[in-house]
């Protein structure tokens, strides 16, 4: 789901698909293509980057004050370089289209020009993007779908097929036909940053991952490691070997989203007593949010925590709804290591070994252009969430984080992000 508190991003993302109209996209000079072919089609090189590959693609940005990561792909023939916001809490990989495009925001590049190559209504890949499974066709020969995002944020399209140009990490360089939507009209929230589009690698089968791992590619693994000087790296594929990871198994109950649980939440090393928590991991989303009663334990604790220190509110920084200011602006986080102390989840893991995911200070406050320090921890049932918690990048920096969709596991361990893992070639994505 897509959600943004001021103008930063906060994603969490909720599917809500409709059926809607065809809009743009004619029939008579379609040219069909092979759907999901792969070009070259060697078997040779096929087979060696399908051997032990992976890929691993650069990220920008940062929680503060950019308020997203994203990613460059080269998609289409010839390839052309766009920005995306990666979403681990979503399926759809899209690009803003000239198709041409009804509501589209200013992009960093020229919107992108679909191919004639349309997924069929009937494909599964579309029938995945539906909200039935009965649903109807107004045309056999295209997918429309649209995606209606938490904060009335929603983008309407049709579903096509092009080439995305793909290094690997064994020097293997192939061009990839995989779908991807064509989002021909928007509805933006005003705090809406301006890019190419969303690089959805979710649960779901059109996720980058899952068809990747369809065409036998990669493993059906998908991570990302962000650092909290900026910047970092996804991956596709197993690259997490060196790691000391700690596993916990993804939830039974869940099958769209890379949620765990249930967690017991730890303040300073002491249960929280607000409850076991489920809780889902989210890059889409800038900070992370408890439902009510884990964020007013939270609030409590930390006033308790505060109460004789030489800081207080500062209720003139809007930055995020809880501020609090020193004696003289602060430099770094650092600087408030004797006032505040980490927070931990635990994960019961079905009654064996506990896991423990630390969240250090770093993992969730902040320093705003203010020279103050922020919470980024938000009540997420003041935002129409419910009782769900998500873990956003404010929390997971300085790890890497493993989605196994193939063991059902999610993992995580102390990483430098800034530097991408030695595996020959780095296997990024050309642009």
């Amino acid at each position: 789901m897509k959600m943004k508190l001021g103008w930063l991003v906060v994603t969490v993302m909720v599917l809500n698909l409709s059926s809607p109209c065809s809009a743009w996209f004619g029939f008579g000079n379609k040219q069909k293509t092979s759907k999901n072919s792969i070009l070259p089609a060697q078997p040779s090189i096929i087979n060696r980057a399908a051997h032990g590959s992976s890929i691993i693609i650069p990220l920008y940005g940062n929680v503060y004050p950019v308020g997203f990561y994203n990613v460059t792909l080269s998609i289409g023939q010839p390839p052309r370089s766009y920005f995306l916001d990666v979403d681990t809490g979503s399926d759809l990989t899209w690009l803003q289209c000239d198709a041409p495009c009804s509501h589209c925001s200013e992009t960093p590049h020229p919107l992108y020009k679909p191919s004639n190559d349309f997924v069929p209504c009937k494909d599964p890949l579309c029938a995945s993007l539906q909200p039935s499974d009965d649903y109807e066709c107004e045309s056999p020969d295209q997918c429309d779908y649209q995606i209606d995002y938490a904060d009335q944020y929603s983008t309407l399209g049709a579903l096509v097929n092009d080439v995305y140009l793909l290094n690997f990490t064994n020097d293997v360089q192939l061009k990839v036909r995989m779908a991807l939507g064509c989002g021909y009209d928007q509805t933006f929230s005003p705090s809406y940053h301006p890019l190419d589009g969303i690089l959805g690698i979710g649960r779901g089968k059109t996720s980058l991952v899952s068809q990747l791992n369809g065409q036998g590619l990669v493993q059906n693994v998908v991570g990302h490691c962000l650092s909290s000087q900026g910047g970092g790296y996804v991956f596709f594929g197993n690259v997490y070997g060196s790691f000391r990871v700690s596993w916990t198994p993804m939830s039974s109950t869940d099958s769209k989203h890379y949620s765990a649980g249930p967690a017991e939440l730890a303040f300073g090393g002491k249960k929280s007593r607000s409850g076991s928590l489920t809780v889902l991991f989210d890059t889409g989303s800038s900070y992370t949010y408890f439902n009510s009663k884990a964020y007013k334990a939270l609030i409590s604790w930390l006033k308790k925590e505060l109460h004789k220190v030489p800081i207080s509110v500062a209720a003139d920084d809007q930055t995020l709804p809880i501020c609090w200011r020193g004696k003289k602006p602060f430099q770094s986080i650092r600087e408030v290591k004797r006032y505040f102390k980490p927070l931990a989840l635990t994960f019961s893991n079905a009654g064996k070994v506990k896991t423990l995911f630390e969240i250090p200070l770093e993992g969730y406050l902040i320093l705003s252009n203010m020279g103050n320090v922020c919470l980024g921890i938000l009540n997420g049932s003041e935002v129409g969430l419910g009782d769900l918690n998500i873990i956003g990048d404010i929390s997971m920096q300085d790890k890497v984080m493993v989605f196994d969709n193939e063991k059902h596991l999610i993992g995580w361990a102390p990483a430098d992000c800034t530097r991408l893992p030695r595996s020959r070639g780095f296997g990024i994505l050309s642009y």
